[in-house]
């Protein structure tokens, strides 16, 4: 892992959250991309050529050395699977994006979810049965003293959740002004 990516994952962390309702955004392109319901992969796909994933972090880690702030959505006591990946439409890195999945639900789950390898999270989940997301949340990262957009939510995938945090780095198209 990069300097820039260990960056952008730790102020991923600290992000302050707000209700969708609360939060001011920047401009209507911005407010589609941070409310999407659906598929954020293939969203982004549609803006590219060639949509990858970098695999940077996929394991167990123990409740215990989970943050406060990362888990308390997930409302659990749990151990959880970490899965953080960058995003890359055109060989540009566009999202981080870092989720948080309880054992249960990979335990549970119609898909080997620990073992995504280089496919989109989201290709599977929102290609799964029962599938929603609730709980979103948007605000924004402060990297290095540049603001950059960030959402999380809970998505359901069969009645289990899971907690997925994004943030949309300096090239992602939900700066531009090019709709949706």
């Amino acid at each position: 892992m990069n300097k820039f990516t260990s960056l952008y994952l730790y102020s991923l962390h600290y992000v302050s959250w707000s209700s969708p309702s609360m939060f001011t955004f920047p401009d209507e392109q911005s407010k589609k991309w941070l409310l999407e319901k659906g598929s954020l992969s293939r969203l982004l796909a549609k803006q590219c050529n060639q949509l990858n994933v970098n695999l940077i972090n996929n394991q167990q880690v123990a409740h215990k050395n989970l943050l406060d702030n990362d888990v308390a959505p997930l409302n659990t006591s749990e151990d959880c699977w970490v899965r953080e990946v960058v995003l890359l439409g055109d060989d540009e890195p566009w999202v981080i994006g870092r989720t948080l999945i309880p054992e249960s639900t990979i335990r549970d789950s119609q898909h080997d979810l620990s073992n995504q390898g280089t496919t989109p999270l989201g290709l599977t989940v929102f290609s799964a049965d029962n599938v929603k997301r609730d709980g979103l949340e948007v605000g924004w990262a402060d990297v290095d003293g540049k603001p950059l957009l960030a959402r999380r939510s809970r998505l359901w995938m069969d009645h289990k959740p899971m907690l997925v945090a994004e943030l949309f780095l300096p090239h992602s198209p939900i700066y531009t002004q090019e709709p949706v």
